[in-house]
This record gives structure tokens, sequence and C-alpha cells, in this order.
């Protein structure tokens, strides 16, 4: 394979990664779509959480009717796992909502567990070739060392097994 095509590779597999298509076109869009709010780029949100993929689980499959004494305004939805409890997306997540191929049960939980996964690989599409180029230097290293032991064991055992004879002159 030649330099370019090895570059027209790369550079297309770099767009594939890297460039999803924005679901409006600015920002006045997406606040009109989102009641106001400007959504946040979730691509990177299970990196930046603490425990991210379970609070974002737990967000999906949250939502509840606000315990008694608890007053939610208008347009917003209780989830208790939001800070303050109360959020303004309502719930995305419905039993029966999509159909798997392989009859999966589409529930609560299972959808979440999927979007979940999905956010996970978008903050990071390189783990698995990262993980697998560790595990190729550390088996590399490993075997360094035991050629470096071998070499020492091999270099240091004539000097270890000789026999000092010292003759005493009077």
């Amino acid at each position: 394979m030649d330099l370019m095509t090895r570059v027209r590779c790369l550079h297309v597999r770099v767009n594939l990664v890297v460039l999803f298509p924005q679901p409006y076109s600015n920002e006045q869009a997406a606040r009109f779509a989102n009641g106001g709010a400007y959504p946040p780029d979730l691509s990177l949100i299970t990196k930046a959480r603490h425990n991210g993929q379970n609070y974002v689980f737990a967000l999906l499959t949250g939502y509840r009717d606000p315990p008694a004494g608890v007053s939610i305004r208008e347009g917003l939805h209780y989830n208790p796992y939001f800070p303050g409890g109360a959020i303004a997306m309502p719930q995305m997540l419905i039993d029966g909502a999509v159909e798997y191929e392989d009859s999966t049960p589409a529930t609560e939980a299972q959808m979440g567990k999927d979007v979940v996964s999905f956010l996970s690989w978008a903050a990071e599409p390189e783990m698995e070739e990262r993980k697998l180029m560790g595990f190729k230097w550390i088996f590399v290293l490993s075997l360094a060392l035991f050629q470096a032991a071998y070499y020492r064991r091999l270099k240091w055992s004539v000097l270890k097994s000789r026999k000092l004879v010292l003759d005493v002159v009077n």
C-alpha cells in the first residue's frame, strides 16, 4: 500500500469517528426545538461526570412522580438523580419504544444501557485499539525483560562461579 492510499484511509477513518452530523443548523434552531434551552454536547458526558455511566443510566431511567411536598414548575419533570430534582428533558425512554432485531425485550433499562454504551464509545472511540496496543507493548517488554535476565545470568555466571585461590608467600 503506497503512502497516499494510507493517508486516504486514515482520513476516511478519522472523518467517520470524529465528524457526527450536528442535529441543528445553529444555536437558535436548537433553542427553539428544546423550549429555549441549548442542549449540551453529550459526546463526553460519561467521561465528564464522576461515575459517568451510572449517572447517565440513572438519569435516563430515574423519572418519578414528585414526592409529597415537592412542587415542580410547569414544563419541568422530577428526576431525583438530577441536581435540584427538576429537569427540563422529559422522559425519553418508554418500554416498547423500539424493536430489536434479535427480539430482545425493549425495556426502559435495556434502552438506557444501550444509550450509555453508545455514549461511552463516543467519548473514547479508540479505546479498544489503545488497549490492544497496550497489550502488545506489555508482551514485547516482557520478552525484552526475559532476554535481559538471561543475558545478565550468562555474563555474570563466570564471575559468580569462579574459584579464587590465594597463595601466600612468606
